[in-house]
């Protein structure tokens, strides 16, 4: 995907896990990310959500998880203003389908993308299933992203589909995290072991992914970094591209 700047900013954010661990705490994070994408608009070429927007999301026929309406409000009015938004799916929100994109223009990705301007090449995505290990996890993304697992979960009603997923949510990662994820080395980063191995074959100035919950920005090679997004329930990080340098930052504190 080629992108145009004109000398404003791309906007990447990922990991809002909005569902958990409670209501209240979810909602006033919500509340949070409303106010930052008021923040951003001013100056926002575009706006790339990366995935675990929520913590849990299912696109029955005619029904959709209740809640976030103030998150989908806030994009409709971006959208509509002419800002495009893009969406990833993550591990925790991979059931997303049409909605976004019918309801309000946000097109869908599941796979990282590049996107080329006049000065860099940069690799996006979620991170999930990526680098080396996790091979428990690489087999059931198979099963859960295949027409017959979600014809399957389609079939039971809404009222016990969702409350199975929001049981699922309670005894997630990201809801029993005490304190914030803690950098154990290079060495210890699939994410950075995968861009380093796809930097031998095809250079990309940066590498801008979420699912690692951690705030990072690390070298790949000479001319080329990773950028991890963190996460929104202790950090409140996100990054902008501003057509020289991949930046990140930490809204409200």
């Amino acid at each position: 995907m080629e992108v145009t700047l004109n000398g404003n900013n791309i906007y990447f954010a990922s990991d809002f896990h909005l569902g958990v661990p409670d209501a209240q705490s979810s909602l006033l994070r919500e509340k949070r990310i409303v106010r930052w994408l008021e923040h951003i608009r001013h100056d926002a070429h575009s706006v790339y959500l990366m995935g675990d927007i929520f913590d849990f999301w299912f696109e029955y026929k005619r029904a959709i998880p209740k809640g976030f309406i103030r998150l989908q409000g806030k994009l409709a009015e971006l959208r509509d203003a002419g800002i495009p938004i893009f969406f990833f799916t993550g591990n925790h929100d991979m059931w997303m389908f049409d909605y976004f994109t019918t309801e309000l223009g946000i097109p869908i990705y599941r796979k990282p993308i590049v996107l080329t301007s006049a000065n860099h090449k940069l690799m996006i995505g979620h991170g999930d299933g990526l680098g080396p290990g996790d091979h428990t996890y690489k087999i059931l993304k198979k099963f859960f992203n295949s027409k017959f697992c979600q014809w399957l979960f389609a079939r039971i009603h809404p009222n016990l589909g969702i409350g199975i997923a929001h049981y699922w949510s309670r005894k997630s990662r990201i809801s029993n995290t005490r304190r914030e994820e803690k950098f154990q080395g290079e060495e210890n980063e699939f994410l950075l072991a995968y861009c380093r191995e796809v930097e031998k074959n095809t250079h990309h100035d940066f590498y801008i992914f979420g699912h690692r919950h951690l705030p990072l920005d690390l070298t790949v090679g000479k001319h080329s970094r990773y950028i991890n997004l963190g996460e929104w329930v202790h950090f409140s990080t996100y990054a902008v591209y501003d057509g020289k340098n991949v930046e990140l930052k930490s809204f409200e504190g």
